[in-house]
């Protein structure tokens, strides 16, 4: 029997019902640069269709090889533990179907000049004219529990900070790691510029970028001397859909390999030491799909979060499930662990594998107390 072939774009998936339709841009993009080819998309959690229903999808088409790739800026918990766990899962399920994984997005030069890009777009579009000596750039993150991931978004604010001449540089998160944003846009206020650009290395819309908007506006009433200049998130910019394209060619050729050189499943990274070896595992079987179905809430699918407070989805008839998070539990998030039992063993391309029956807990990120952070923002 021949060969078919078949993408699958693997995303995180949110509550946000803009986010997954600016996700599925994705795959639809993907299909024009691969017509041939078909092409679906699924979400580990919070959101619909799910991971295994796309790979459903491809294998009712008769595909025999799936080339998946992670709908991710950079290989951390998600892409090294979640999606492979998924896709193994479902490929010694399906015997006839070989599932192949490729590689995050990363720090890529296409990706550098789409984010560059955006940020140019958001100066152009001011009334004034600030020479860029006197403008910092802050880039925000979604922010990690894995170091290397977190040092990639400052790499990502190098070069662009580098690249376009300003006069400095920031790097802030989301959430998980440190600095947050409020405190970060601080201590830039602080630093004598004129004008501060602040680009959300995002791929989609979400509550983080709303946070973010928000978090940028309070700092500027409290700093009416600066100007405040609020760029766009990446979304379905032409240069990441060439470097999605790049990663599922990757995985054609046998050039798909992840960075292993500061993984800190792999090797001691400072401060993470005691995670060398850790078991890799997808912890959002409990979750899977949860979210999924709120295309008609009150919130006209630009989720502000309210569907994490029980209060509100009763009111308005909505399923609730409590937020799920991957730092330490802040305001918003449930405490304790989750439980779950796992009797199999997986590998991927990361070079990991491993048989468990165990209870799984997030690992505690272990700078918790740093005073910028790293609990989620607060809503």
């Amino acid at each position: 029997m021949s060969e078919k072939l078949g993408i699958m774009v693997c995303g995180h998936g949110s509550r946000n019902q803009n986010a997954a339709k600016e996700f599925s841009k994705v795959a639809t993009g993907l299909k024009e640069l691969f017509p041939e080819l078909p092409v679906e998309y699924g979400y580990l959690e919070f959101c619909n269709p799910v991971i295994h229903s796309g790979l459903d999808s491809l294998r009712d088409q008769g595909v025999t090889r799936v080339l998946a790739v992670p709908g991710m800026l950079f290989a951390a918990g998600h892409a090294k533990n979640d999606i492979p766990s998924v896709l193994n899962t479902y490929a010694a399920q399906n015997p006839g179907m070989a599932v192949e994984y490729g590689r995050e997005l990363g720090v890529d030069l296409k990706m550098i000049r789409a984010a560059a890009e955006r940020i140019d777009e958001a100066i152009a579009a001011c009334e004034t004219q600030v020479d860029p000596h006197d403008t910092l750039l802050m880039v925000v993150g979604r922010g990690s529990s894995d170091p290397d991931a977190n040092s990639n978004v400052a790499k990502v604010m190098r070069m662009l900070w580098e690249g376009k001449g300003f006069g400095w540089g920031e790097t802030c998160y989301s959430g998980v790691t440190f600095p947050l944003v409020e405190p970060a846009l601080e201590h830039a206020a602080k630093l004598g510029y004129k004008r501060i650009v602040i680009f959300p290395y995002f791929l989609f819309t979400g509550v983080l970028i709303k946070r973010i908007y928000a978090y940028t506006d309070e700092v500027a009433v409290r700093h009416p001397d600066i100007e405040f200049v609020k760029a766009g998130y990446l979304n379905d910019h032409p240069l990441v859909l060439d470097t999605f394209r790049d990663r599922v060619n990757e995985i054609v050729e046998g050039s798909a390999v992840m960075n292993c050189q500061m993984c800190k499943y792999r090797e001691q990274v400072l401060g993470f030491e005691d995670q060398v070896g850790l078991a890799q595992e997808s912890h959002h079987h409990h979750v899977e799909g949860i979210g999924g179905g709120l295309e008609n809430c009150p919130c006209e699918g630009d989720c502000d979060a309210s569907c994490r407070e029980e209060e509100f989805c009763l009111k308005h008839g909505l399923p609730w499930t409590p937020v799920h998070s991957h730092a330490s539990p802040g305001p918003l998030e449930p405490q304790g662990d989750h439980h779950h039992h796992h009797g199999h063993s997986h590998s991927h391309d990361h070079g990991h594998s491993h048989g468990h029956d165990h209870d799984h807990h997030h690992h505690p990120y272990p700078h918790a107390d740093h005073p910028h952070g790293p609990e989620s923002m607060k809503k």
